[in-house]
């Protein structure tokens, strides 16, 4: 029967041995700033091209899940997000840290990411056909209404200091139409110099605001440890913690699936979708812990990237469509491979598909294992003094913006967005509302700008289709429903 040649194939000691290698590999390179999971299937691509395809793939799949959770490590512990998709769980996890509850906010994190991961590959095994019929329906007024939704956050991360948190985020529209015009192709405050036509890229960005500025209001206090002493036993999250949390890592997990499935989207995107529901949703006294330390917002993000990684591949297998950067390059790799992804690959070569789709299962359980050893090792990185560290810190995030398209003009971008961000802290402005909006900004605008074009100009578009309209309903719901529960608790309170 097909389902024990499949097992046959991914216990094989080939495809174990290389679904470990790959885990570890993803989990250096994205935890370290600057090193995506995409730059590391591209640097281990050719290690495949003399590899049987099962084991290559599983390869390619364990930097995939390794790199998206392993982002989350140096997010927690150092408030530098390893790759974008860790941008979310800095909010709450670096708090922790702070804490001295470091080791609790790494094991959710792993725990969460196993969930969303598991689940995400039950969507592919189960519903891939149905889910990538729906992405495929997407167009530029559904692409907006859901990026519209993602600015949402803006308003729910900056709940006290809403008129700072909306001008941080007006800053970041701002940046993100910096360069070539989308629609027109004209420049934009490009101001002569040709490195800007691409527009501010991500990942310099990222580095800047979060890990450089962070680094940088550090040396006030360079002789103390960024943390305070933690013992690992203490740290331990039992399961039955984390499953108290059951309805937000099932809806974290579904919204990464869906936003996995939709291309052209990303594990960024729905980790702050899944954490602005999740705040929003939860319970009026915990409201407030979100941005200050609350472990159920580390859940959420945690839980939402990783729900994106079975579901990426859903439009890849069934259509061809890559839905992201990492998927398109490995859609490379399989064409290398002699397979060409599309709806007659089930058909086709059904052994295949089936092994890359159980083999997703056994990955995320390396994941986690080879994650158990990896916290008890990083845990300790807190007790290191700031003297230390921080000069350390800030050579990998200049090597990381470097490494990321090897432009001293990257480097450039990182330390002008570290002062912006040193300075916004220094003003008690949040600098989250501003890392959102440049992930979403440019975006929003070319979606925004597709659609007026196609209705001749008519705003109507957005209300006459269902998927757009929901996403706008859930939008107005995510912006008020705070101030109604807030309102309600007074009125019990009185």
């Amino acid at each position: 029967m097909l389902i024990f040649e499949v097992l046959q194939s991914i216990i094989s000691l080939e495809s174990l041995l290389f679904m470990n290698v790959g885990v570890a590999a993803g989990i250096v390179i994205g935890a370290l700033p600057g090193l995506t999971p995409t730059m590391g299937i591209a640097i281990l691509l050719p290690l495949t091209f003399g590899m049987a395809k099962i084991p290559g793939m599983m390869l390619m799949l364990g930097v995939y899940c390794g790199g998206i959770y392993g982002g989350s490590i140096t997010a927690i512990l150092l408030r530098t997000p390893g790759t974008p998709a860790a941008a979310a769980t800095a909010i709450d996890g670096f708090e922790m840290a702070r804490q001295g509850n470091a080791g609790r906010a790494l094991t959710m994190a792993l725990k969460a990411s196993l969930v969303g991961g598991l689940l995400s590959a039950l969507s592919l095994l189960l519903v891939a056909p149905q889910l990538a019929a729906v992405a495929i329906r997407f167009g530029p007024p559904e692409y907006f209404a859901l990026c519209l939704f993602g600015l949402t956050i803006i308003s729910s991360v900056s709940t006290n200091l809403m008129t700072k948190g909306l001008l941080a985020g007006f800053l970041g529209l701002f940046a993100s139409t910096i360069g070539i015009d989308p629609i027109s192709g004209y420049e934009r405050m490009t101001f002569g110099i040709w490195q800007f036509q691409i527009g501010i890229k991500l990942i310099p960005a990222l580095i800047g605001l979060f890990a450089i500025s962070e680094l940088m209001d550090k040396t006030k206090n360079i002789k103390v440890p960024l943390g305070k002493m933690i013992e690992y036993k203490k740290q331990l999250l039992a399961w039955w913690e984390v499953l108290k949390y059951w309805k937000t890592l099932l809806v974290s997990s579904a919204i990464g699936i869906v936003v996995g499935a939709t291309p052209g989207t990303g594990a960024a995107i729905s980790s702050f979708l899944a954490y602005n529901i999740a705040k929003t949703t939860s319970k009026h006294h915990k409201i407030e812990e979100f941005g200050e330390g609350c472990i159920e917002g580390v859940a959420a993000a945690e839980t939402a990237n990783n729900g994106v990684t079975g579901a990426t591949l859903i439009p890849l297998l069934t259509l061809g469509i890559p839905g992201d950067s990492i998927t398109a390059v490995l859609l490379g790799a399989l064409m290398m491979q002699g397979i060409t992804p599309g709806p007659r690959l089930f058909i086709q070569q059904p052994h295949w598909v089936y092994c890359v789709i159980l083999g997703l299962f056994f990955v995320n359980l390396f994941m986690y294992a080879q994650g158990k050893l990896f916290i008890r090792v990083f845990i300790n990185v807190v007790k290191v003094p700031a003297a230390v560290l921080v000069p350390m810190l800030f050579v990998l995030c200049i090597l990381g913006s470097y490494a990321a398209s090897s432009l001293m003009f990257d480097v450039y971008v990182t330390l002008a967005f570290g002062f912006v961000g040193y300075i916004l802290i220094k003003f008690d402005y949040p600098v989250t509302p501003m890392v959102i909006a440049i992930v979403l900004g440019s975006l929003t605008e070319s979606n925004l700008r597709r659609s007026l074009i196609i209705s001749g100009g008519s705003i109507f578009i957005f209300f006459t289709r269902p998927i757009s309209l929901l996403f706008i309903i859930i939008s107005i719901i995510t912006l008020f429903y705070p101030l109604v529960k807030k309102i309600r608790a007074k009125k019990v309170v009185n």
